[in-house]
């Protein structure tokens, strides 16, 4: 796929991290971007920034989403890219002890749910409904392509750390539909692929001290750092671009692979 001004783009936590870095990298090249996330002040922005389209949007909501993108395609027309970088982290182990009575207690399962309905719940309903709309177009590659879903799984879909229970089964689960959806949309021309990033410095990682991020980029074999959000912008292009990546998921990490804790 080649990337200009005739290709439409929607990312999902577009308003920052991995997300804002995609949508800023694909605007460089003409395309017209559309980011989608519930911060509306720095998703503005953002938009502003690189002559994007910014729409609030929940992706648990499906009539959230059918407005975002009802106004997405209004603007820039049916998008041949979704980027799904919606997400939240969320730590808790299976069974722990109560700060407070020290007795033990079952992972809270609203807050499971909740990470599930929106990293891989919402991820796949935005694959549904994207992709619906990309079969709908007329191919743009000589091989008949349509469009590209790129989905953001983690490491911690295959090195699930301790507490990471909810979170692990929810990027576990974006990579495991991975290939099916390819090959369910293969009669339409849509690749789907997904990104596994390792430790990133997106802004969760603001919060944490110095020397913390010191000891996170010492676990990274090579290069012996965390990840900048550029470097998934810039595997999100070579997706696009190369239509014989379909199906499949590509660990980002630097060779890192997680200890138990």
């Amino acid at each position: 796929m080649k990337l200009d001004s005739t290709i439409a783009a929607v990312v999902t936590g577009g308003a920052s991290g991995l997300g804002e870095a995609t949508a800023r990298h694909l605007a460089s090249f003409g395309v017209k971007v559309t980011l989608l996330d519930l911060n509306a002040e720095r998703g503005n922005r953002v938009a502003g920034e690189i002559g994007g389209f910014f729409h609030l949007c929940d992706v648990t909501s499906d009539e959230s989403v059918d407005a975002a993108l009802a106004a997405a395609r209004a603007t820039h027309g049916v998008e041949r890219i979704l980027v799904n970088c919606a997400g939240i982290v969320a730590g808790q182990r299976t069974v722990s002890k109560d700060r407070e009575t020290g007795a033990l207690k079952a992972h809270d399962l609203g807050a499971f749910t909740k990470v599930l309905g929106i990293n891989l719940i919402g991820s796949y309903r935005m694959i549904a409904k994207c992709s619906v709309a990309m079969a709908g177009l007329e191919p743009i590659t000589p091989d008949g392509g349509r469009g590209v879903i790129v989905n953001t799984s983690s490491v911690a879909a295959e090195d699930g750390q301790i507490g990471q229970a909810a979170y692990s089964a929810s990027k576990g689960g974006i990579l495991a539909l991975t290939l099916p959806v390819a090959r369910d949309l293969s009669g339409h021309g849509i690749r789907v692929v997904s990104i596994l990033p390792g430790i990133f410095h997106t802004p969760m990682f603001d919060q944490i001290s110095e020397e913390y991020r010191k000891t996170l980029a010492a676990a990274v074999p090579f290069p012996q750092r965390l990840g900048n959000p550029a470097e998934y912008a810039a595997l999100v292009e070579t997706i696009c671009r190369n239509d014989m990546l379909n199906g499949t998921g590509i660990r980002l990490d630097g060779a890192i692979r997680m200890a138990p804790k």
